[in-house]
Protein backbone atom coordinates (compact mmCIF):
# COMPACT_ATOMS: atom_id res chain seq x y z
CA UNK A 1 0.00 0.00 0.00
CA UNK A 2 1.42 3.32 -0.73
CA UNK A 3 0.90 6.09 1.22
CA UNK A 4 1.90 8.78 -1.26
CA UNK A 5 -0.53 11.07 -2.54
CA UNK A 6 -0.78 13.78 -5.40
CA UNK A 7 0.00 17.45 -3.31
CA UNK A 8 -0.99 21.01 -4.66
CA UNK A 9 2.03 22.31 -6.91
CA UNK A 10 1.72 25.92 -4.40
CA UNK A 11 3.06 23.38 -1.62
CA UNK A 12 6.08 22.18 -3.91
CA UNK A 13 8.56 24.10 -2.96
CA UNK A 14 8.16 23.02 0.75
CA UNK A 15 9.38 19.95 0.37
CA UNK A 16 13.06 20.98 -0.42
CA UNK A 17 12.69 24.94 1.54
CA UNK A 18 14.66 23.09 5.04
CA UNK A 19 17.59 21.82 2.68
CA UNK A 20 17.90 18.29 2.35
CA UNK A 21 19.81 15.64 0.45
CA UNK A 22 17.70 14.57 -2.47
CA UNK A 23 17.59 11.27 -5.08
CA UNK A 24 18.15 12.44 -8.47
CA UNK A 25 16.76 10.29 -10.89
CA UNK A 26 16.90 10.72 -14.69
CA UNK A 27 16.73 8.21 -17.86
CA UNK A 28 17.35 8.16 -21.52
CA UNK A 29 16.51 5.47 -24.03
CA UNK A 30 17.18 2.71 -21.89
CA UNK A 31 19.52 4.33 -19.82
CA UNK A 32 18.68 5.43 -16.06
CA UNK A 33 20.27 6.68 -13.26
CA UNK A 34 20.21 7.97 -9.86
CA UNK A 35 22.67 10.15 -7.63
CA UNK A 36 22.66 11.89 -4.31
CA UNK A 37 22.64 15.77 -4.33
CA UNK A 38 23.30 17.94 -1.13
CA UNK A 39 22.87 21.94 -2.96
CA UNK A 40 19.21 22.46 -3.76
CA UNK A 41 16.32 25.00 -2.99
CA UNK A 42 13.39 26.52 -4.42
CA UNK A 43 13.87 29.26 -6.93
CA UNK A 44 10.07 30.04 -8.22
CA UNK A 45 6.75 29.21 -6.36
CA UNK A 46 4.02 29.63 -9.53
CA UNK A 47 5.29 27.86 -10.95
CA UNK A 48 7.46 26.11 -8.91
CA UNK A 49 11.17 26.07 -9.90
CA UNK A 50 13.71 24.64 -8.50
CA UNK A 51 17.74 24.73 -9.09
CA UNK A 52 19.95 21.95 -8.08
CA UNK A 53 23.66 21.11 -8.49
CA UNK A 54 24.87 18.65 -10.47
CA UNK A 55 28.09 18.22 -12.06
CA UNK A 56 27.86 18.43 -15.77
CA UNK A 57 30.54 15.16 -15.99
CA UNK A 58 28.28 12.87 -13.64
CA UNK A 59 25.54 10.58 -15.98
CA UNK A 60 22.60 12.23 -14.22
CA UNK A 61 23.01 15.24 -16.28
CA UNK A 62 24.22 13.46 -19.30
CA UNK A 63 20.75 11.77 -19.38
CA UNK A 64 19.02 14.82 -17.79
CA UNK A 65 20.37 16.85 -20.94
CA UNK A 66 19.04 14.37 -23.51
CA UNK A 67 16.09 13.48 -21.96
CA UNK A 68 14.88 17.22 -20.65
CA UNK A 69 13.82 15.75 -17.28
CA UNK A 70 14.59 14.26 -13.94
CA UNK A 71 13.17 13.33 -10.94
CA UNK A 72 14.00 14.68 -7.54
CA UNK A 73 13.47 11.97 -4.45
CA UNK A 74 13.60 13.18 -0.54
CA UNK A 75 15.36 10.03 0.98
CA UNK A 76 13.88 9.95 4.75
CA UNK A 77 16.70 8.49 7.49
CA UNK A 78 15.77 5.13 7.29
CA UNK A 79 17.57 5.52 3.27
CA UNK A 80 20.71 6.81 4.26
CA UNK A 81 22.80 3.75 3.83
CA UNK A 82 21.32 4.03 -0.01
CA UNK A 83 21.67 7.95 -0.36
CA UNK A 84 25.28 7.18 0.64
CA UNK A 85 26.12 4.28 -1.79
CA UNK A 86 24.20 5.90 -4.53
CA UNK A 87 26.27 9.06 -3.85
CA UNK A 88 29.25 7.55 -3.86
CA UNK A 89 29.79 5.16 -7.42
CA UNK A 90 29.28 6.10 -10.70
CA UNK A 91 26.71 4.60 -12.84
CA UNK A 92 28.42 4.59 -15.64
CA UNK A 93 29.70 0.95 -15.05
CA UNK A 94 26.76 -0.38 -13.46
CA UNK A 95 22.65 0.31 -13.28
CA UNK A 96 22.69 2.00 -9.35
CA UNK A 97 18.54 0.58 -9.82
CA UNK A 98 19.52 -2.98 -10.29
CA UNK A 99 23.13 -2.80 -7.94
CA UNK A 100 21.74 -1.62 -5.31
CA UNK A 101 17.66 -3.55 -5.51
CA UNK A 102 16.02 -0.02 -5.69
CA UNK A 103 12.27 -0.31 -7.00
CA UNK A 104 11.30 2.58 -8.79
CA UNK A 105 8.14 3.79 -10.22
CA UNK A 106 7.17 5.53 -13.60
CA UNK A 107 6.51 9.36 -13.28
CA UNK A 108 3.21 10.19 -14.51
CA UNK A 109 4.02 13.22 -16.89
CA UNK A 110 7.35 12.71 -18.21
CA UNK A 111 8.10 8.64 -17.35
CA UNK A 112 11.29 9.17 -15.22
CA UNK A 113 11.94 6.57 -12.47
CA UNK A 114 10.80 8.03 -8.95
CA UNK A 115 11.64 6.12 -5.76
CA UNK A 116 8.93 5.63 -3.07
CA UNK A 117 10.39 2.76 -0.44
CA UNK A 118 12.08 4.67 2.20
CA UNK A 119 11.29 8.11 0.74
CA UNK A 120 9.30 10.90 2.14
CA UNK A 121 8.23 12.99 -1.44
CA UNK A 122 9.08 13.47 -4.99
CA UNK A 123 8.88 15.80 -7.67
CA UNK A 124 8.68 15.24 -11.32
CA UNK A 125 10.25 18.09 -13.34
CA UNK A 126 11.33 19.29 -16.76
CA UNK A 127 14.45 20.73 -17.33
CA UNK A 128 14.75 24.50 -18.27
CA UNK A 129 17.24 24.90 -20.73
CA UNK A 130 19.74 27.28 -20.24
CA UNK A 131 22.36 27.11 -22.79
CA UNK A 132 24.82 29.47 -21.36
CA UNK A 133 24.11 27.94 -17.75
CA UNK A 134 24.40 24.79 -18.94
CA UNK A 135 27.72 24.96 -20.42
CA UNK A 136 28.96 27.72 -17.49
CA UNK A 137 27.94 26.08 -14.25
CA UNK A 138 27.00 22.95 -12.69
CA UNK A 139 23.77 24.42 -11.43
CA UNK A 140 20.87 22.97 -13.21
CA UNK A 141 16.70 24.65 -13.48
CA UNK A 142 13.88 22.32 -13.41
CA UNK A 143 10.00 23.42 -13.84
CA UNK A 144 8.17 21.10 -11.02
CA UNK A 145 5.58 19.60 -13.15
CA UNK A 146 3.90 17.06 -10.60
CA UNK A 147 5.47 16.12 -6.59
CA UNK A 148 3.38 13.32 -4.15
CA UNK A 149 4.55 13.16 -0.89
CA UNK A 150 3.85 9.99 1.78
CA UNK A 151 0.98 11.52 3.96
CA UNK A 152 2.82 10.18 7.11
CA UNK A 153 5.08 12.60 7.53
CA UNK A 154 3.53 15.68 4.92
CA UNK A 155 -0.18 16.65 4.34
CA UNK A 156 -2.07 19.47 4.10
CA UNK A 157 1.20 21.87 2.78
CA UNK A 158 3.07 21.11 5.43
CA UNK A 159 5.66 18.59 6.99
CA UNK A 160 5.07 16.71 10.42
CA UNK A 161 8.35 15.10 11.94
CA UNK A 162 7.25 13.12 14.92
CA UNK A 163 8.44 10.00 16.46
CA UNK A 164 5.87 7.87 14.57
CA UNK A 165 7.58 8.59 11.46
CA UNK A 166 11.36 8.91 12.35
CA UNK A 167 11.85 6.27 9.23
CA UNK A 168 10.62 9.17 6.89
CA UNK A 169 12.66 12.10 7.94
CA UNK A 170 14.69 13.65 5.61
CA UNK A 171 18.08 13.63 6.06
CA UNK A 172 21.13 16.39 5.85
CA UNK A 173 24.70 15.27 5.02
CA UNK A 174 27.36 17.10 6.90
CA UNK A 175 30.20 15.07 4.74
CA UNK A 176 31.84 12.23 4.96
CA UNK A 177 29.72 9.97 4.78
CA UNK A 178 28.11 11.92 7.77
CA UNK A 179 24.19 12.68 8.20
CA UNK A 180 21.73 14.35 10.15
CA UNK A 181 18.08 13.56 10.16
CA UNK A 182 15.11 16.72 10.28
CA UNK A 183 13.29 15.89 13.91
CA UNK A 184 12.59 17.64 16.75
CA UNK A 185 10.68 20.40 15.13
CA UNK A 186 10.12 23.88 17.08
CA UNK A 187 6.97 26.18 16.18
CA UNK A 188 7.50 30.12 16.55
CA UNK A 189 5.29 31.75 18.94
CA UNK A 190 4.18 35.38 18.15
CA UNK A 191 6.05 38.11 19.76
Amino acid sequence: MSYFRPLALEHASRLINHGPTLLVTSAFGARRNVMAAAWSMPVEFTPPRIAIVIDKRTLTRELMTASGAFGICLPGSAAVNLTYAVGSVSGREQDKFERYGIASITSPMLGVPLIETDCAAWMECRLIREPHTEEAYDTCFGEVLAAAADTRVFADGRWRFDDSNTELHTIHHLGGGSFVRSSNPISAEPL
